[in-house]
Protein backbone atom coordinates (compact mmCIF):
# COMPACT_ATOMS: atom_id res chain seq x y z
CA UNK A 1 0.00 0.00 0.00
CA UNK A 2 2.93 2.42 0.43
CA UNK A 3 2.23 5.81 -0.77
CA UNK A 4 -0.10 5.26 -3.43
CA UNK A 5 -4.01 5.07 -3.67
CA UNK A 6 -5.11 2.08 -5.66
CA UNK A 7 -7.56 2.61 -8.03
CA UNK A 8 -9.07 -0.67 -9.27
CA UNK A 9 -11.40 1.18 -11.74
CA UNK A 10 -13.30 -0.87 -14.29
CA UNK A 11 -14.48 1.48 -17.21
CA UNK A 12 -16.32 0.43 -19.90
CA UNK A 13 -16.93 3.70 -21.93
CA UNK A 14 -15.50 7.02 -21.47
CA UNK A 15 -18.07 9.36 -19.93
CA UNK A 16 -17.48 12.03 -22.80
CA UNK A 17 -19.60 10.20 -25.18
CA UNK A 18 -22.63 9.81 -23.25
CA UNK A 19 -22.03 13.77 -22.18
CA UNK A 20 -22.99 14.54 -25.67
CA UNK A 21 -26.56 13.09 -25.26
CA UNK A 22 -27.57 14.61 -21.79
CA UNK A 23 -26.00 15.47 -18.62
CA UNK A 24 -24.00 12.59 -16.60
CA UNK A 25 -24.15 12.46 -13.04
CA UNK A 26 -21.44 10.24 -11.16
CA UNK A 27 -22.50 8.91 -7.62
CA UNK A 28 -19.98 7.16 -5.06
CA UNK A 29 -21.17 4.56 -2.42
CA UNK A 30 -18.28 3.45 0.54
CA UNK A 31 -18.49 1.08 3.50
CA UNK A 32 -15.98 1.37 6.07
CA UNK A 33 -15.40 -0.56 9.70
CA UNK A 34 -14.52 2.35 12.04
CA UNK A 35 -12.80 -0.52 14.38
CA UNK A 36 -14.32 0.06 17.62
CA UNK A 37 -15.93 3.37 17.55
CA UNK A 38 -17.53 2.88 21.16
CA UNK A 39 -17.93 6.47 23.88
CA UNK A 40 -17.14 6.61 26.91
CA UNK A 41 -20.44 5.71 28.65
CA UNK A 42 -21.48 2.13 29.72
CA UNK A 43 -24.54 0.93 27.95
CA UNK A 44 -25.93 -1.81 30.24
CA UNK A 45 -26.00 -5.10 28.95
CA UNK A 46 -23.39 -5.05 26.82
CA UNK A 47 -19.78 -5.97 27.15
CA UNK A 48 -17.95 -2.48 26.53
CA UNK A 49 -16.06 -2.15 30.04
CA UNK A 50 -12.75 -2.53 28.04
CA UNK A 51 -13.95 0.87 26.62
CA UNK A 52 -14.62 3.10 29.39
CA UNK A 53 -11.98 5.54 31.30
CA UNK A 54 -11.65 3.00 34.13
CA UNK A 55 -11.10 0.35 31.30
CA UNK A 56 -8.07 -1.34 29.76
CA UNK A 57 -7.64 0.96 26.88
CA UNK A 58 -8.54 4.17 29.27
CA UNK A 59 -10.84 5.22 26.79
CA UNK A 60 -11.64 8.94 27.96
CA UNK A 61 -13.11 11.78 26.42
CA UNK A 62 -9.40 12.93 24.61
CA UNK A 63 -9.07 9.41 22.81
CA UNK A 64 -12.82 9.08 22.16
CA UNK A 65 -12.81 13.07 20.27
CA UNK A 66 -9.66 12.13 18.79
CA UNK A 67 -10.74 9.13 16.92
CA UNK A 68 -13.93 10.53 16.12
CA UNK A 69 -12.12 13.32 14.51
CA UNK A 70 -9.71 10.82 12.54
CA UNK A 71 -12.65 8.77 11.41
CA UNK A 72 -14.37 11.84 9.94
CA UNK A 73 -11.52 12.95 8.30
CA UNK A 74 -11.64 10.10 6.09
CA UNK A 75 -14.90 9.47 5.56
CA UNK A 76 -15.25 13.27 4.47
CA UNK A 77 -12.68 12.22 1.92
CA UNK A 78 -13.65 8.76 0.68
CA UNK A 79 -14.89 8.60 -3.06
CA UNK A 80 -13.36 11.99 -3.82
CA UNK A 81 -10.47 9.62 -5.90
CA UNK A 82 -13.51 9.81 -8.51
CA UNK A 83 -15.99 12.71 -7.52
CA UNK A 84 -15.25 15.67 -5.83
CA UNK A 85 -17.96 15.31 -3.44
CA UNK A 86 -17.10 12.42 -2.39
CA UNK A 87 -19.40 9.49 -1.38
CA UNK A 88 -23.14 10.31 -0.60
CA UNK A 89 -24.09 6.28 0.67
CA UNK A 90 -21.80 5.18 3.29
CA UNK A 91 -22.18 1.54 5.48
CA UNK A 92 -20.18 1.92 8.68
CA UNK A 93 -19.57 -1.23 11.09
CA UNK A 94 -18.59 -1.59 15.03
CA UNK A 95 -20.69 1.79 15.77
CA UNK A 96 -21.74 1.09 19.65
CA UNK A 97 -24.96 3.31 19.69
CA UNK A 98 -27.02 6.16 18.44
CA UNK A 99 -24.92 8.47 20.28
CA UNK A 100 -21.55 7.80 19.01
CA UNK A 101 -23.21 8.45 15.03
CA UNK A 102 -24.44 11.85 16.30
CA UNK A 103 -21.01 12.62 17.31
CA UNK A 104 -19.59 11.51 14.14
CA UNK A 105 -22.28 13.34 11.77
CA UNK A 106 -21.55 16.18 14.04
CA UNK A 107 -17.18 16.71 13.04
CA UNK A 108 -17.51 19.18 10.07
CA UNK A 109 -16.08 17.12 7.66
CA UNK A 110 -19.49 15.85 7.48
CA UNK A 111 -21.24 18.08 9.04
CA UNK A 112 -20.59 20.44 6.20
CA UNK A 113 -22.13 17.48 3.68
CA UNK A 114 -25.09 17.39 6.05
CA UNK A 115 -24.61 13.17 6.77
CA UNK A 116 -27.34 11.40 8.44
CA UNK A 117 -27.80 8.50 9.53
CA UNK A 118 -29.90 5.23 10.35
CA UNK A 119 -29.06 3.14 12.89
CA UNK A 120 -31.12 -0.14 14.81
CA UNK A 121 -29.29 -1.30 18.07
CA UNK A 122 -28.76 -4.90 17.29
CA UNK A 123 -28.23 -7.86 20.03
CA UNK A 124 -24.20 -8.07 19.55
CA UNK A 125 -23.16 -8.93 23.00
CA UNK A 126 -20.26 -6.23 23.03
CA UNK A 127 -22.92 -4.15 21.56
CA UNK A 128 -21.26 -3.00 18.24
CA UNK A 129 -23.98 -2.50 14.78
CA UNK A 130 -24.10 -1.54 11.60
CA UNK A 131 -25.55 1.75 10.45
CA UNK A 132 -25.68 3.71 7.56
CA UNK A 133 -24.48 7.60 6.53
CA UNK A 134 -26.15 9.52 3.68
CA UNK A 135 -26.23 12.51 2.23
CA UNK A 136 -30.04 13.55 1.96
CA UNK A 137 -30.17 15.21 -0.71
CA UNK A 138 -28.98 12.61 -2.91
CA UNK A 139 -30.09 9.28 -1.19
CA UNK A 140 -34.10 9.68 0.08
CA UNK A 141 -34.88 7.14 2.52
CA UNK A 142 -37.74 4.78 2.24
CA UNK A 143 -37.20 2.55 5.31
CA UNK A 144 -34.98 0.47 7.72
CA UNK A 145 -35.36 -3.06 8.87
CA UNK A 146 -32.77 -5.36 11.01
CA UNK A 147 -32.66 -8.89 10.13
CA UNK A 148 -31.26 -10.89 12.32
CA UNK A 149 -28.49 -13.46 12.24
CA UNK A 150 -30.05 -16.66 13.64
CA UNK A 151 -28.10 -19.45 15.59
CA UNK A 152 -28.92 -22.66 14.53
CA UNK A 153 -26.85 -24.95 16.77
CA UNK A 154 -27.80 -25.57 20.51
CA UNK A 155 -24.18 -24.49 21.96
CA UNK A 156 -24.98 -20.88 20.20
CA UNK A 157 -28.27 -20.53 22.08
CA UNK A 158 -26.61 -17.79 24.34
CA UNK A 159 -24.56 -16.09 21.63
CA UNK A 160 -25.70 -12.77 19.33
CA UNK A 161 -24.49 -11.23 16.38
CA UNK A 162 -24.53 -8.97 14.07
CA UNK A 163 -27.93 -8.87 11.71
CA UNK A 164 -28.15 -7.81 8.39
CA UNK A 165 -29.14 -3.93 8.52
CA UNK A 166 -31.90 -2.78 5.31
CA UNK A 167 -31.51 0.72 4.03
CA UNK A 168 -34.38 1.03 0.89
CA UNK A 169 -34.15 4.16 -0.66
CA UNK A 170 -34.30 6.47 -3.74
CA UNK A 171 -31.09 7.57 -5.47
CA UNK A 172 -31.50 9.28 -8.96
CA UNK A 173 -34.71 8.40 -9.40
CA UNK A 174 -34.22 4.82 -8.75
CA UNK A 175 -35.28 2.50 -6.00
CA UNK A 176 -31.80 1.61 -4.34
CA UNK A 177 -31.48 -0.75 -1.45
CA UNK A 178 -28.17 -1.13 0.58
CA UNK A 179 -27.43 -3.99 2.92
CA UNK A 180 -24.56 -3.37 5.75
CA UNK A 181 -23.21 -6.28 6.93
CA UNK A 182 -20.71 -7.89 9.55
CA UNK A 183 -20.61 -11.44 9.37
CA UNK A 184 -18.73 -13.42 12.34
CA UNK A 185 -15.26 -12.95 12.73
CA UNK A 186 -12.45 -15.52 12.09
CA UNK A 187 -12.39 -16.05 15.71
CA UNK A 188 -15.28 -18.02 15.15
CA UNK A 189 -15.01 -21.18 12.20
CA UNK A 190 -15.69 -20.65 8.94
CA UNK A 191 -19.02 -22.27 9.34
CA UNK A 192 -20.39 -19.25 11.08
CA UNK A 193 -19.46 -17.09 7.67
CA UNK A 194 -20.97 -19.46 5.76
CA UNK A 195 -24.11 -19.48 7.91
CA UNK A 196 -24.35 -15.88 7.78
CA UNK A 197 -23.40 -15.92 3.70
CA UNK A 198 -26.49 -18.54 3.23
CA UNK A 199 -28.58 -15.91 5.49
CA UNK A 200 -27.75 -12.95 3.54
CA UNK A 201 -28.41 -14.62 0.08
CA UNK A 202 -32.22 -15.31 1.65
CA UNK A 203 -32.34 -11.64 2.35
CA UNK A 204 -31.44 -11.20 -0.83
CA UNK A 205 -33.70 -13.40 -2.93
CA UNK A 206 -36.52 -11.83 -0.64
CA UNK A 207 -35.52 -8.65 -1.97
CA UNK A 208 -35.19 -9.23 -5.50
CA UNK A 209 -38.61 -11.20 -5.56
CA UNK A 210 -40.42 -8.08 -4.24
CA UNK A 211 -39.17 -5.81 -6.53
CA UNK A 212 -37.24 -7.54 -9.99
CA UNK A 213 -35.88 -4.12 -10.88
CA UNK A 214 -34.03 -3.11 -7.64
CA UNK A 215 -31.07 -1.83 -7.26
CA UNK A 216 -29.21 -3.81 -5.13
CA UNK A 217 -26.03 -3.24 -3.05
CA UNK A 218 -24.40 -5.84 -0.57
CA UNK A 219 -21.58 -4.48 1.57
CA UNK A 220 -19.78 -4.77 4.83
CA UNK A 221 -16.85 -6.72 6.84
CA UNK A 222 -17.53 -10.04 5.52
CA UNK A 223 -14.58 -11.42 7.39
CA UNK A 224 -13.82 -13.49 4.35
CA UNK A 225 -12.03 -12.74 1.17
CA UNK A 226 -13.81 -12.53 -1.94
CA UNK A 227 -12.86 -16.38 -3.52
CA UNK A 228 -13.93 -17.84 -0.26
CA UNK A 229 -16.86 -20.45 -0.21
CA UNK A 230 -19.05 -18.25 2.10
CA UNK A 231 -18.44 -15.45 -0.51
CA UNK A 232 -18.35 -17.32 -3.83
CA UNK A 233 -20.67 -20.09 -3.29
CA UNK A 234 -23.19 -19.32 -0.44
CA UNK A 235 -24.09 -15.74 -1.70
CA UNK A 236 -23.27 -16.66 -4.94
CA UNK A 237 -21.18 -13.00 -5.75
CA UNK A 238 -19.34 -14.01 -9.15
CA UNK A 239 -16.00 -12.73 -10.30
CA UNK A 240 -16.51 -11.09 -13.42
CA UNK A 241 -19.17 -8.82 -15.00
CA UNK A 242 -19.64 -10.86 -18.01
CA UNK A 243 -20.99 -14.14 -15.51
CA UNK A 244 -23.97 -11.85 -14.23
CA UNK A 245 -26.52 -13.33 -16.43
CA UNK A 246 -29.68 -14.07 -14.20
CA UNK A 247 -31.52 -12.03 -12.51
CA UNK A 248 -30.76 -12.79 -9.01
CA UNK A 249 -26.57 -12.94 -10.10
CA UNK A 250 -24.37 -10.63 -8.25
CA UNK A 251 -21.43 -9.55 -8.54
CA UNK A 252 -18.26 -9.01 -6.45
CA UNK A 253 -15.47 -6.37 -8.30
CA UNK A 254 -13.52 -6.67 -5.30
CA UNK A 255 -12.25 -10.05 -6.31
CA UNK A 256 -10.30 -9.40 -8.63
CA UNK A 257 -8.35 -6.52 -6.99
CA UNK A 258 -7.65 -9.01 -4.06
CA UNK A 259 -6.03 -11.59 -6.64
CA UNK A 260 -3.67 -7.86 -7.84
CA UNK A 261 -2.40 -8.22 -4.27
CA UNK A 262 -4.43 -4.93 -2.97
CA UNK A 263 -6.78 -5.57 0.16
CA UNK A 264 -8.54 -3.58 3.32
CA UNK A 265 -6.58 -5.58 6.03
CA UNK A 266 -3.25 -7.17 6.67
CA UNK A 267 -2.52 -10.09 9.10
CA UNK A 268 0.91 -11.67 9.45
CA UNK A 269 2.58 -10.07 6.39
CA UNK A 270 -0.72 -11.34 3.99
CA UNK A 271 -3.32 -9.05 2.89
CA UNK A 272 -7.01 -9.78 3.15
CA UNK A 273 -10.25 -7.94 1.33
CA UNK A 274 -13.00 -8.59 4.03
CA UNK A 275 -14.63 -5.27 2.99
CA UNK A 276 -16.35 -5.90 -0.02
CA UNK A 277 -19.06 -4.26 -2.20
CA UNK A 278 -21.68 -6.79 -4.28
CA UNK A 279 -23.98 -5.77 -6.47
CA UNK A 280 -26.93 -7.24 -8.28
CA UNK A 281 -27.50 -7.22 -11.94
CA UNK A 282 -29.50 -4.51 -12.17
CA UNK A 283 -26.57 -2.03 -11.47
CA UNK A 284 -24.10 -4.46 -14.39
CA UNK A 285 -24.89 -3.40 -17.68
CA UNK A 286 -22.15 -6.18 -19.48
CA UNK A 287 -22.35 -4.17 -23.20
CA UNK A 288 -19.38 -3.25 -24.40
CA UNK A 289 -21.29 0.83 -24.73
CA UNK A 290 -23.15 0.69 -21.86
CA UNK A 291 -25.83 3.44 -22.25
CA UNK A 292 -26.12 4.50 -18.45
CA UNK A 293 -29.62 4.65 -19.17
CA UNK A 294 -29.93 3.85 -15.78
CA UNK A 295 -27.88 3.71 -12.19
CA UNK A 296 -24.88 1.85 -13.86
CA UNK A 297 -21.64 0.55 -11.89
CA UNK A 298 -18.23 2.06 -13.30
CA UNK A 299 -15.78 1.27 -11.05
CA UNK A 300 -14.13 0.88 -7.43
CA UNK A 301 -11.19 1.10 -5.74
CA UNK A 302 -9.62 0.88 -2.27
CA UNK A 303 -9.54 4.14 -0.72
CA UNK A 304 -6.17 5.00 1.26
CA UNK A 305 -4.35 7.66 1.73
CA UNK A 306 -0.79 7.92 3.64
CA UNK A 307 -1.89 9.41 6.69
CA UNK A 308 -3.93 6.18 7.21
CA UNK A 309 -1.15 3.97 7.17
CA UNK A 310 1.47 2.54 9.84
CA UNK A 311 4.88 5.19 8.63
CA UNK A 312 7.36 3.04 10.10
CA UNK A 313 8.54 -0.18 12.08
CA UNK A 314 7.75 -3.86 11.42
CA UNK A 315 4.38 -2.62 10.35
CA UNK A 316 4.97 -0.22 8.04
CA UNK A 317 2.29 0.43 5.15
CA UNK A 318 -0.35 -1.77 6.71
CA UNK A 319 -3.60 0.53 8.32
CA UNK A 320 -2.37 2.90 11.37
CA UNK A 321 -5.25 1.59 14.48
CA UNK A 322 -6.39 3.01 17.47
CA UNK A 323 -4.70 0.94 20.24
CA UNK A 324 -2.91 -2.40 19.85
CA UNK A 325 -2.42 -4.01 23.08
CA UNK A 326 -2.34 -1.37 25.79
CA UNK A 327 -0.50 1.46 23.09
CA UNK A 328 -2.48 4.16 22.11
CA UNK A 329 -1.44 5.01 18.18
CA UNK A 330 -3.66 7.51 17.53
CA UNK A 331 -4.93 6.03 14.09
CA UNK A 332 -7.98 5.43 12.63
CA UNK A 333 -8.37 1.80 11.77
CA UNK A 334 -7.53 -1.70 11.47
CA UNK A 335 -9.14 -1.64 7.98
CA UNK A 336 -9.16 0.68 4.77
CA UNK A 337 -12.64 1.58 3.24
CA UNK A 338 -14.09 0.54 -0.18
CA UNK A 339 -15.46 2.22 -2.65
CA UNK A 340 -18.03 1.52 -5.84
CA UNK A 341 -18.77 4.34 -8.38
CA UNK A 342 -21.99 4.68 -10.43
CA UNK A 343 -23.08 7.02 -13.06
CA UNK A 344 -26.15 7.64 -14.87
CA UNK A 345 -27.23 9.43 -18.10
CA UNK A 346 -29.89 12.24 -16.48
Amino acid sequence: MKNKVFMFVVLMIMAGQALAKGKMEKYAIGFYNLENLFDTIHDEGKMDSAFLPKGSYKWDTERYQLKLHNLAKVLGQLGTDSIADGCSVIGVAEVENSRVLDDLCAQPPLKRKNMRYEHIEGPDVRGIDCALLYDPSVFKVRGTKLVPYVQVLEKDSNYFTRGFFIVSGTMAGEHLTVVVNHLPSRYSEEFYRKLGARQLRVVVDSLLKDDPKLKLIVMGDMNDDPMDESMAVDLEAKRYPWEVKNRKDLYNPFWNTLVEGHGTLEYMGRWNLFDQIILSKSLVDNSRRPKYKSLTFYGHNVFCRDYMLEPDGPFKGTPLRTIIGQRWLKGYSDHLPTVVYLMKNE
